[in-house]
């Protein structure tokens, strides 16, 4: 029959000697505590105590650590404590669940403007940091392909081909359907517009060049980064939290030839022809909107396009998409290779990883946009 826990008290001229019987577990933490309450109580004004536990039958690591806690209250309060009859296993149990103390520091004063102006600071630094590592990390990428340019026979083919399945093929639903949709929206909202000026027609102009020297790579560049950039740091994360990178390293396998190359190399081929589909998608969509709701005929359409566009706006566009797939991929493999060994790292490198990428790409395309007209291409 279990034995509940028991404290007796012996008193003497200068002490107080505490029996400790019974079983001293985690289910009588209750009546321990409320036991515990009144040795302490009973222990006032005397000089020592000792603690006579072997009565004691049975004892956890719970138990030990309301002993260790009692005998550092009675230290606390001026009281010698002695422990009798000590058992060694319960002193090894002792030992290991002793009561600890810490510290509790003081409230510190909030000074709100200069913790922001601390955190901008912090910021700025971050981004020069990681523009540092991108440069680095660009620097290993092309002395890789350098490698592979001098060597082809070691570059990996079919790990290519199904990048670009997944990265571009894949892609095209969601690309073509959101890029029609935006290309009826500007429609619309430039018919409507227009159609006050009785200018009507111009609005073939305006989805034209709107299209083809911006939204339509600028939108599949942003998907991309959601949807690729995204996958590709899960993976590289997922692979960095499984230790299978450096068990690449172990085989003689450089991590930067088998997995960051062909997906860059696969980004960099895949965006500029998903361009050209969001293009394509975005000017029938307009044509389709202009046709419904400004009356224009998809011949007159056509003769507009062919009138006020020309193949530099065309390549406007599509000179931009390598390069912000590079950008998408070096962001995206870099964050993957930073993953630490738990899912909060893995998922907050993946939110970083699609930030950074949308924001690099806008920046990258304001650069152009600036650089284009400079040379009033």
């Amino acid at each position: 029959m279990t034995q509940a826990p028991q404290i007796s008290c012996d008193r003497t001229a200068d002490a107080i000697r505490f029996s400790l019987a019974g079983q001293w577990t985690v289910e009588s933490t209750a009546l321990l505590e409320k036991q515990i309450a009144a040795l302490i109580a009973a222990a006032k004004g005397t000089a020592r105590a000792i603690l006579d536990v072997g009565g004691i039958e049975r004892l956890d690591t719970s138990g030990a650590w309301l002993i260790d806690r009692t005998r550092s209250d009675l230290d606390r309060d001026g009281i010698a404590t002695r422990l009798e009859n000590l058992r060694p296993e319960y002193k090894i149990l002792l030992t290991e669940a002793h009561y600890r103390t810490f510290e509790v520091p003081a409230p510190r004063r909030h000074f709100y403007i200069r913790e922001m102006l601390a955190d901008v600071g912090e910021s700025i630094v971050n981004v020069w940091r990681d523009l540092l590592q991108g440069v680095t990390f660009l620097g290993e990428v092309v002395a890789a392909l350098g490698k592979l340019v001098i060597t082809p026979s070691r570059f990996r083919l079919t790990p290519l081909v199904f990048h670009m399945e997944t990265f571009a093929f894949r892609s095209v639903p969601i690309i073509a359907l959101i890029n029609f949709l935006v290309g009826g929206i500007i429609a619309q909202r430039g018919v409507y517009q227009l159609q006050r000026f009785g200018a009507t027609n111009y609005a073939v102009e305006l989805i034209g060049i709107l299209t083809l020297r911006e939204l339509g790579v600028l939108l599949t560049a942003i998907m991309i980064a959601g949807r690729s950039g995204s996958a590709i740091t899960a993976e590289l994360g997922s692979m960095k939290m499984r230790e299978e990178i450096d068990a690449l390293r172990v085989m003689g396998l450089q991590p930067t030839d088998v997995l960051i190359v062909p997906r860059i190399v696969a980004l960099m081929l895949s965006l500029p022809l998903l361009t050209l589909i969001a293009d394509a998608a975005a000017l029938f969509g307009g044509l389709l909107v202009a046709w419904a709701y400004g009356g224009i005929s998809p011949e007159s359409f056509l003769v507009g396009l062919r009138n006020t566009v020309d193949l530099s706006d065309f390549f406007t566009g599509l000179i931009k998409a390598p390069f912000m797939a590079l950008v998408i991929g070096l962001i995206a493999c870099v964050e993957g290779l930073a993953v630490a060994g738990s899912a909060e790292s893995l998922g907050r490198r993946v939110t970083a990883s699609v930030v950074k990428s949308i924001f690099t790409v806008i920046v990258i395309d304001g650069l152009f946009s600036i650089f284009f007209s400079a040379i009033r291409y």
